[in-house]
């Protein structure tokens, strides 16, 4: 058995924009944030006895800006099925716990969470016109005024 050495999940996660990671050449891949739009590989061709909720759940996942990324890996495809075949399968009340954890550790190794995305090297890229449309907008709003602004002041030393 291995001792000692790099682990998965092993400290703190790679900040891509640290001068170490430059050093490294640890760059993330943008995936575009309106999510993938091309080809979605047949489901029965991994899960032949597929219900209607696990090709929803098949379809919903690769509308996923990870699915971008999912395309041009083949060798991904098996393991989204794991996830759809654990996802319904954890869906009812009564399912055991575990299945949880199943889907959650699926997850990350799919890159669909923060962890996941980190791990695959991956960042979600930032759709600046709709992030200058949402600028817009919330310049219309008030801002809330800060706790300090709210607070009066009281003559008397009480």
């Amino acid at each position: 058995m291995a001792s000692g050495g790099a682990r998965n999940r092993s400290g703190p996660q790679a900040d891509p924009n640290s001068g170490r990671s430059d050093r490294r050449g640890f760059k993330l891949t943008a995936l575009p944030s309106e999510g993938y739009r091309g080809e979605v590989p047949d489901l029965s061709d991994f899960m032949p006895a597929a219900t209607p909720r696990h090709e929803q759940v098949w379809a919903q996942l690769w509308s996923t800006p990870q699915a971008c990324a999912w395309s041009m890996e083949s060798w991904r495809w098996p393991i989204v099925a794991d996830l759809v075949k654990y996802v319904v399968r954890s869906e009812p009340t009564d399912a055991p716990a575990s299945l949880g954890t199943v889907v959650r550790q699926l997850r990350d190794d799919c890159g669909l969470s923060k962890v996941g995305l980190t791990q695959n090297g991956w960042a979600i890229a930032v759709d600046e016109v709709a992030a200058k449309a949402a600028g817009k907008s919330e310049a219309k709003t008030p801002a809330r005024p800060s706790a300090r602004d709210r607070m009066k002041v009281m003559s008397g030393g009480a």
